[in-house]
């Protein structure tokens, strides 16, 4: 796999409803693309998409609350939160609604924007993704440890320490080191805590049935963060939803499968371009 060196476009800072202000990275025309991210990730970590898309599509991904020059979230952030901010970004970038991708933890808060603001999402990508982290104790206590070492290590040390359970086993070294950097250059402290939190504090499972958008579940299966299981669950759970694994792939897998990824979004994309936002 080649990892290219093509440079991002930089991310433009958009004021919302309120003052918080985001970034986010912009390229393309047409029918728009929000991305969002993981609790390790930044806009950045949509290279892959940026490179394959843009001729047809305008992707869009944002750097989260806390990420990159985006504005620190509030004392007590909720998921719900997020999701709205992502609304009003659509808002701001001119778009009604759009295909949205959502990889890791920016996978719960795509589900969380298709349930609370149904017509804003014409289709659902969740990568590497989960319903949430609240029942499951053992890994809610790690968040902890996660914290205090990014906050005593600092963030590139961090990076490096987890970097090799987040691609497959085949990842280049140039894939990591993009990785490690992209993460040095965007993730703070602040966001990665209110990130963490928010993903303990919530589990999808009761409610997957009330997401109406066409969804695609992906997971690579060497992913060890949350794995075939989990997706499993998404898929299982979302009305009509699309299962694929991915032989071969990691957690960052849109990044570590890309060309498998983008072959998959794009037929998705157009499969469901056309179809009617319904309201819940």
């Amino acid at each position: 796999m080649v990892v290219s060196t093509a440079a991002l476009p930089e991310p433009v800072l958009y004021t919302l409803p309120g003052g918080a202000q985001v970034g986010a990275r912009t390229k393309g025309h047409g029918r728009a693309v929000l991305m969002l991210h993981g609790v390790g990730g930044a806009g950045a970590s949509f290279w892959a998409q940026f490179e394959t898309f843009g001729d047809e599509f305008e992707l869009i991904a944002w750097d989260a609350f806390g990420y990159g020059e985006s504005s620190d979230p509030g004392d007590e952030p909720h998921l719900d939160d997020y999701a709205d901010a992502a609304a009003d970004l659509l808002d701001e970038c001119g778009h009604k609604d759009a295909h949205v991708v959502g990889v890791s933890w920016g996978g719960v808060v795509a589900t969380r924007l298709a349930l609370r603001h149904p017509k804003r999402v014409r289709t659902l990508a969740l990568v590497s993704s989960t319903y949430g982290r609240k029942n499951n104790e053992a890994v809610r206590d790690g968040f902890s440890s996660r914290i205090a070492a990014l906050e005593h290590d600092g963030v590139r040390a961090w990076a490096q320490a987890r970097v090799d359970r987040q691609v497959s086993r085949r990842a280049s070294p140039e894939l990591r080191r993009r990785i490690v950097d992209n993460a040095t250059a965007s993730v703070r402290l602040p966001g990665f805590t209110a990130a963490t939190r928010t993903l303990a504090e919530t589990d999808h499972r009761p409610v997957l049935g009330a997401v109406q958008a066409p969804t695609i579940v992906l997971c690579g299966e060497d992913d060890e963060i949350t794995g075939a299981p989990e997706s499993r669950v998404l898929a299982d759970g979302i009305p009509g939803a699309e299962f694929l694994q991915v032989p071969g792939g990691g957690h960052v897998l849109n990044q570590d499968q890309f060309g498998v990824v983008n072959a998959a979004l794009n037929r998705h994309w157009h499969l469901f371009d056309s179809h009617e936002v319904e309201s819940m």
